[in-house]
């Protein structure tokens, strides 16, 4: 016997914050970052993938954050053609290898319909593993890179808020969209990010009390149309987990533990939470709608190790 996830419902019991990944979900969701590429995935990243269908996980798009990942990235968007995407960029930390085989060969990558963003690009001022001004030539050749090719961008900002800023104002115009990447700033950079019309994508870090409660009160100040969902798996586990994977390793059926939070904030129903995302996320990247994807019910749906 199979059941069909891909159809949103009413019932939202599957996905009650505390628990493990949930089994069967009537509720459909889209995880737009997640590195199913990273090494961690590797002994069972068939199994991350059917208790993400489990959980009513129904798309993802798979970071490419260097040359190799995102070479990956599309290698494992191609192998599950309609369930995953890609991105292509390069991360500010290794803007330094952005030389410029490097860049054609990122030009050349992005342009596979596999593809719908261009990134992970933008600035990291935490650590600094690239110099400030290499990120910055990294970020504009990226952002033109989307521009050329008309695909939003998928954006990640760390301490750099204000030349973060400066650049994408610069480029803005050219854009077709874009996303603010695991957003955990402030009301004034939701208000900034707002105003350049691109979207904002929420981690598990807004389940985290220690660092993350200040984002409650901002979800009902994203519009519908502009919340996107992610896991930044294997980062990022949801802190308030009842039971806790020992890997620590987050993934995609975590989703709607995140989901359930973000609804709670926003004084949404799960259901209109889903509908909500699903359309948001389908415009931003084109994604199409998903042939359904049958889940037996003996599917491993529990806790990863």
């Amino acid at each position: 016997m199979t059941k069909d996830i891909t159809s949103p419902a009413a019932a939202a019991v599957a996905a009650s914050p505390g628990r493990g990944p949930p089994h069967a979900s009537p509720l459909g969701w889209i995880d737009i970052g997640i590195n199913l590429a990273h090494d961690s995935f590797d002994p069972d990243r068939d199994a991350v993938m059917a208790r993400a269908a489990a959980a009513g996980v129904v798309q993802m798009v798979v970071t490419g954050s260097s040359g190799p990942s995102t070479q990956r990235a599309l290698e494992l968007s191609r192998a599950s053609p309609g369930r995953l995407f890609a991105t292509a960029g390069v991360h500010p930390h290794h803007a330094v290898d952005l030389d410029p085989e490097l860049l054609e060969r990122l030009s050349e990558l992005a342009t596979a319909p596999e593809v719908v963003a261009v990134g992970e690009c933008g600035l990291d001022y935490f650590r600094n593993f690239s110099p400030p001004v290499r990120q910055q030539q990294a970020f504009h050749q990226q952002l033109d890179l989307a521009a050329r090719l008309r695909k939003p961008v998928f954006l990640h900002q760390r301490d750099a808020h204000a030349d973060f800023l400066a650049i994408l104002r610069e480029h803005r115009a050219a854009l077709v969209g874009g996303v603010a990447h695991c957003f955990t700033g402030d009301a004034t950079q939701l208000a900034a990010y707002l105003d350049l019309g691109l979207a904002i994508g929420i981690t598990g870090w807004i389940c985290d009390e220690r660092r993350g409660a200040h984002l409650l009160p901002l979800m009902r100040s994203i519009p519908a149309d502009r919340l996107l969902l992610e896991t930044d798996g294997p980062y990022l586990l949801p802190r308030d987990l009842a039971i806790r994977p020992a890997s620590r390793r987050n993934e995609p059926a975590y989703l709607p533990h995140i989901a359930a939070t973000v609804a709670r904030a926003r004084g949404a129903s799960l259901e209109q939470l889903s509908l909500d995302t699903l359309a948001a996320t389908r415009r931003l990247f084109q994604l199409p709608v998903p042939v359904p994807v049958p889940v037996p019910d003996t599917v491993a749906a529990g806790r990863s190790t």
